[in-house]
């Protein structure tokens, strides 16, 4: 059986969505998994939002471990974003902290989903972690809003959501698995239409994250993201995928495989009834 990791930040609904249903398959036995521990980089009281996914997961009787990201780095006297490649001494201090405080668990995969900050070379090279990311293989790093307006300022016509293994090259790790979905067409070309003329700056402050077009992309997206991590789990379940102890992603047969496009599975469950 495959054992499971969760980290997570858990700043929104989406983080919750995504634990439920990984943990609503295991139950059903479609998943062969089971989660060990959720890792949360916030602690109670630090957020509406975070307390509700710290309830959620007390609630499934899952072991939870939390070190606040904010209340290390105020200890530490720095902020905690990173304004280059490289963690300052603070933050691996913090990838060493969150290890030792792991150090009773052995999961195979450690899955990142809402989890909001840059891992170390460290942790990258003591864990197997898998991370959800919302764009192609080929598209733009990022945050999700972030990627949205890349692909409105550059006239995309088409995005995805992958997972891929984390290395210290921030959302460029081996990927593991996508699926791609149009983002023009009867759908969305009204709502092209609409911004035609518009610089994208305009759009972020008199619109935002409000503008339709943002939040047709953004849904078009998120309807994804949960299914192919479940994909992505019950392939290294199934055995179909293995990571080796180089860090490389194998076939069931033991040969490196570039990434599997699960775009036909992904539709299928999109369109399955509910």
């Amino acid at each position: 059986m495959l054992r499971v990791g969760w980290f997570s930040t858990a700043r929104g609904d989406s983080s919750r969505k995504l634990l439920s249903t990984a943990y609503a398959s295991i139950r059903s036995g479609e998943l062969k998994a089971q989660i060990d521990f959720v890792f949360c980089s916030r602690e109670p009281g630090e957020s509406e939002k975070t307390d509700l996914f710290i309830e959620q997961v007390k609630g499934y009787g899952i072991p939870l471990i939390c070190l606040s990201v904010k209340e290390f780095a105020q200890r530490s006297s720095q902020e905690i974003g990173v304004k280059n490649k490289r963690l300052p001494e603070w933050r691996v201090e913090y990838d060493r902290q969150v290890m030792k405080k792991l150090s009773t668990y052995n999961a195979d995969i450690c899955v990142l989903a809402g989890y909001m900050l840059i891992v170390g070379p460290e942790m990258c090279g003591h864990y197997n972690l898998i991370n959800l990311h919302p764009a192609l293989p080929s598209g733009p790093k990022g945050t999700w809003q972030e990627v949205i307006w890349y692909l409105i300022s550059t006239r995309a016509t088409e995005s995805g959501v992958m997972m891929h293994l984390v290395t210290p090259d921030l959302d460029r790790g081996p990927v593991i698995t996508y699926c791609k979905y149009s983002i023009s067409g009867p759908e969305f070309n009204t709502l092209w239409a609409e911004i035609k003329d518009v610089p994208v700056i305009t759009l972020k402050a008199q619109q935002g994250e409000n503008n339709e077009l943002f939040k047709k992309i953004r849904q078009a997206g998120f309807m994804r993201e949960t299914p192919l991590i479940i994909h992505t789990l019950k392939s290294f379940s199934e055995g179909k995928i293995t990571i080796d102890r180089r860090k490389r992603l194998l076939d069931a047969a033991g040969k490196p495989i570039p990434g599997y496009d699960l775009t036909s599975e992904i539709d299928r469950d999109l369109s399955a009834p509910q």
